[in-house]
């Protein structure tokens, strides 16, 4: 009876399928009844907040016609008993690729560098950039995939939003149903999403090179079709921009991989008037506030990573703090994001077995998830963020009918996915009502008595043991289709011989019969002797939720659990190096309140509330100030074009760089962080306050407005080989040229806008973000700090700005600045240099140590950089070298490293001395910091201490134990048999000038 209600349901589906497609031709005699279906008695959980006891689901059409405790079933429809079982919505994933061809990044043949290409190779009236797709369509080029749905469908999804993983703007995606029927079937919404991410993908164009020249194309992108919506149509033909548009009105799904990446996603959105739903990458637990700022939904992966095997000492070495501590929190990301009360679905992308995803979802339920917002998260969360709760979701009339069929809680452990219906399609994934043939059956074969046949296990998925009477244990292998057994064993395992037995469940025994290892066909039997009881759960008391360690700010190693805050603090009796016309004062007082240094004096009184520290036998100063820096970023160069002005460092601030850390640690406050010399006009600069544990917002000092230039060798890729020989300039005039043609069309860029702002008539120009910069120079409104070595290549600059008027306002490394240093005090540009660092390539050939204290004597603001994470961390040192090459002051020796570098950077009424009204961007030293036994006892930051010395040792202490906490949780871990991966080193990249991460970076800031 049962195969034969089967039988007719799967016909009625296959008529009702045929009848979908009206505009189709029919070829022969169909059924064109309405697959009709009442699913009675069932626990109907129509959304995370209604379930229905004992109700019913109807359902004709395809579509959901009634949802109630009491339904009137009309003559005709098919009633299927669902006492017990349970009926879910199907699930919905947002970030599926689903049907889409698949996605496959050219690599050079043979390895090593591949000749730039800076043209797309994209055919057709399209956009200049292939990383840019809008024109994608996910509904044109999608195909079914049998295989693909099935697997989909058996874990419980009924619903995609797939579209092709390409490229920055990857065009649209399409809402699909995991039907196996045909594309028209599937395609619920052609046009549901717009998708957008930080991957290049299979573009092999060289720009862009880099994370923050990805913002910027995107940036130039959004632009550029505002431009070409409103008046650029009439000047030419772009069916890029064409795409882009029309999608403007769609949900935006914008793919990220990291915490940071979110944040700069939604500052892109912000900038456009977008809210974007982010795809995260599961570190969201690690930047919750600022991203709950952003109120951006999420989607979720639910990949958690395995533990590492550290086994071995030297390979937990290998493994960082932030990878420990982040594979004991990943599961419970979403559990912190649900207590924000931030709106999020969850994605299966990530997983790499499919089968997996129920195991990691109830291990994220563990974490402290609720059920609801796990099911909502599946369901009606993805449902709404693309508009299509009027579709999928829940089960509500007019619906369509996907849902699950299931035997209990859809997250328990125990609970078994029957049926998955997709548009009114039954899809069986385990049988639905399966014969409990579990128990102890007395086995005999060719009527003589053999042994016992023990089936335990579930209903759905029966164990089976078979023990003869020898008592000899013999695992068999068995197939059970709904009431028909084989059963396959070997009586003796040494030769090798099966007993082959097929029968049926009589009600009340096993019946059939079986073929022996000589061939003779034979009858054989089992009676039921003993009933299979289940046994009881071990502990039925409540589940303890999983216990973690703490998150710190920012995640990684002397990360703190509480961010520092601000105090009212009273250093007494200290040396007081001020950078003012006071100079050095011996047994002073600073009190130091609301951020500010409030009051300079003797015998100062501490006000209520206030800290006082001891600063007797020690030196008080303002911060050092890295005036050409590389730290804290996660990429430097966009080495695309040859000129990249459009980028912004401010894009790729990495928080969590532990030399940050290090460099509090060496009395740095403020580093201003450059981009690379790959080309002669580089990114716009970005300056910082090393306020550890911040968010990136909050370290920047956004009035700080420079941008980075360079000349020499880098520029023209002379140490690219030859396969680099396409790219302008190759040579050091060529460099010459790219400054007097690209501020020539500055210039007229700038008076375009200009004549049109002041009639506020006719058509805009177009804006262009690289000439935003340049134009901002040439009013005096951004400040250009230029790389450079070479005597001639310096005099060079120097002319091209003195001819187009515009004011070079420091050089950088400048090792050859003593040849000129007249010159550069003419035209007030300040030196920003090493001390003594030289000899490692031609064009430092002829520095000397001399060099900082004969610009100094000829009247040149002189700085002294790093540009090195390690050289940062002793850059009092590196001031102290001045005194001893050249004579200069030791007062004056200690402004290279705070006051010039605030001059240089025009923050100096803020910062670079210790004076009442300025920032409390102070430090304690032990000694005068110009010795090399100084070493800071505080940093602090705007009067909050970022780094204490005592507390530093502290942390080291806590950051130990908790290391081997985690080392020790993961060797459990491996000893239960999870699954382990190798350790692989996480030490921080260390960028200089030159660094390119790779041509074709994808992800090139999180690399």
């Amino acid at each position: 009876m049962i195969r034969r209600l089967s039988t007719v349901m799967a016909f009625l589906t296959v008529s009702v399928l045929s009848y979908g497609q009206e505009t189709f031709p029919r070829n022969g005699a169909y059924d064109e009844r309405s697959g009709r279906y009442a699913f009675t008695n069932a626990n109907i959980v129509v959304d995370s907040k209604t379930t229905i006891q004992n109700g019913t689901l109807l359902i004709e059409n395809g579509l959901i016609k009634e949802v109630n405790k009491q339904v009137k079933i009309p003559s005709g429809t098919v009633v299927i008993d669902l006492k017990g079982k349970y009926i879910y919505p199907s699930l919905i994933d947002l970030d599926s690729d689903y049907g889409m061809p698949d996605v496959k990044t050219e690599r050079r043949a043979g390895g090593g560098r591949a000749t730039p290409q800076l043209e797309s190779n994209k055919k057709g009236a399209f956009g200049w950039n292939q990383a840019i797709q809008p024109e994608n369509e996910a509904a044109t080029l999608f195909t079914p995939d049998a295989r693909k749905a099935e697997d989909l469908r058996k874990i419980g999804f009924g619903t995609v939003l797939s579209h092709s993983h390409d490229g920055i703007v990857r065009g649209s995606g399409a809402l699909l149903t995991l039907t196996d029927e045909s594309a028209n079937k599937a395609i619920i919404n052609g046009k549901a999403s717009s998708h957008f991410s930080f991957s290049k993908g299979t573009s092999t164009q060289t720009y862009p090179s880099s994370g923050m020249g990805i913002v910027a194309l995107l940036r130039q992108n959004y632009y550029d079709a505002d431009w070409y919506g409103k008046s650029g149509k009439t000047q030419e033909k772009n069916l890029s921009l064409d795409a882009f548009n029309s999608l403007k009105g769609l949900p935006s799904i914008f793919e990220t991989n990291d915490k940071y990446s979110v944040l700069r996603a939604d500052k892109i959105g912000d900038e456009f008037g977008i809210q974007y739903i982010i795809r995260g990458g599961g570190d969201e637990y690690q930047r919750l506030d600022e991203i709950k700022a952003t109120k951006a939904p999420l989607i979720l992966p639910l990949q958690f990573p395995e533990a590492y095997d550290v086994a071995d000492p030297w390979d937990a070495d290998l493994v960082s703090i932030t990878q420990l501590k982040h594979w004991e929190l990943a599961p419970k990301n979403a559990s912190e994001v649900a207590k924000a009360s931030i709106p999020f679905a969850f994605t299966i992308a990530g997983i790499k077995n499919k089968g997996d995803f129920w195991k990691n979802l109830r291990t994220a339920i563990e974490y402290g998830l609720p059920k609801e917002k796990a099911l909502e998260a599946l369901t009606s969360v993805p449902a709404s963020l693309i508009k299509a709760e009027g579709q999928v979701g829940s089960l509500k009339a007019g619906l369509l009918a996907n849902f699950l069929i299931t035997s209990t809680d859809l997250f328990s452990k125990d609970n078994i996915i029957y049926e998955n219906w997709v548009q009114g399609k039954k899809f069986i994934v385990a049988p639905l009502n399966a014969t409990d043939i579990r128990g102890t059956y007395a086995l005999s074969i060719n009527n003589q008595p053999t042994g016992k046949i023990q089936i335990s296990g579930t209903v759905e998925k029966p164990e089976y043991k078979v023990i003869l009477q020898d008592t000899v244990k013999i695992t068999l292998k068995a197939v059970l289709t709904n009431e028909l057994l084989t059963i396959t064993y070997q009586p003796d395992k040494k030769r090798q011989e099966n007993v082959r037995l097929t029968g049926w469940f009589t009600g009340k025994g096993l019946t059939g019969e079986g073929v022996l290892p000589n061939g003779n066909v034979v009858p054989w039997s089992a009676s039921l002797s003993e009933k299979y009881t289940a046994t009881a759960p071990k502990d039925s008391a409540a589940k303890k939720l999983a216990e973690t360690g703490k998150i710190v700010y920012p995640f990684t190693g002397f990360g703190n659990e509480e961010l520092p805050k601000a105090e009212t603090v009273l250093i007494k009796n200290a040396t007081v190096w001020t950078n003012e016309k006071e100079g050095i004062l011996q047994g002073t007082d600073v009190l130091v309140q609301n951020g500010k240094i409030a009051k300079i004096g003797k015998s100062l009184s501490a006000p209520s509330g206030a800290k006082t520290v001891d600063g007797t036998g020690k030196h008080l100063t303002t911060g050092i100030i890295d005036e050409h820096s590389h730290i804290a970023l996660f990429t430097i160069n966009e080495g695309g074009q040859t000129s990249s002005a459009e980028v912004r460092m401010s894009d790729v601030i990495n928080p969590d760089d532990v030399n940050i850390y290090r460099q509090l640690a060496g009395g740095v406050t403020t580093s201003h962080l450059l981009h690379g010399s790959a080309n002669s006009i580089g990114g716009q600069s970005a300056l910082i306050k090393l306020k550890w544990g911040a968010n990136q917002s909050e370290m920047l000092i956004p009035q700080a407005k420079t941008i980075k230039f360079a000349l020499g060798e880098n520029v023209k890729q002379s140490n690219w080989g030859d396969v680099a020989r396409v790219r302008f300039p190759q040579t050091r005039m060529g460099v010459e040229q790219v400054f007097y043609d690209h501020f020539i069309r500055a210039k007229e860029y700038a008076q375009n806008w200009k004549t049109f702002n002041a009639k506020k008539t006719g058509t805009a120009p177009r804006r262009d973000l690289e000439l935003d910069a340049l134009a901002e120079i040439l009013a005096s409104e951004r400040f250009i700090t230029c790389h450079s070595y070479v005597q001639s290549e310096i005099n060079m600059l120097m002319s091209v700005a003195d001819s187009l008027k515009f004011k070079i306002n420091t050089f950088t490394h400048i090792l050859e600045g003593y040849k000129l240093a007249d010159k550069m005090q003419e035209r007030g540009i300040g030196g920003s240099t090493f001390a003594d660092w030289w000899a490692y390539k031609m064009e430092v050939k002829e520095a000397i140590p001399y060099n900082a204290a004969l610009m100094y004597h000829e009247g040149v603001t002189v700085a002294i950089n790093s540009d090195d994470a390690e050289m940062a961390r002793r850059l009092n040192q590196e001031a102290a070298k001045t005194v001893t090459y050249g004579g200069v002051p030791e007062e004056d020796a200690w402004k290279m490293v705070t006051l010039n570098p605030a001059k240089l950077l025009r923050v100096d009424d803020k910062l670079g001395s210790v004076k009442a009204g300025k920032d409390a961007d102070l430090v304690l030293w032990n000694a005068n910091p110009l010795s090399v036994y100084a070493r800071p006892e505080f940093t602090m930051i705007e009067g909050t201490v970022y780094f204490d010395r005592k507390k530093d040792e502290d942390k080291q202490k806590t950051m130990a134990v908790e290391r081997e906490r985690l080392i020790q949780k993961m060797l459990s871990d491996k000893a239960e048999g999870k699954p382990t991966q190798r350790p692989q080193g996480a030490q921080p990249r260390m960028w200089h000038c030159e660094d390119i991460v790779g041509v074709h970076a994808e992800h090139a800031e999180e690399k």
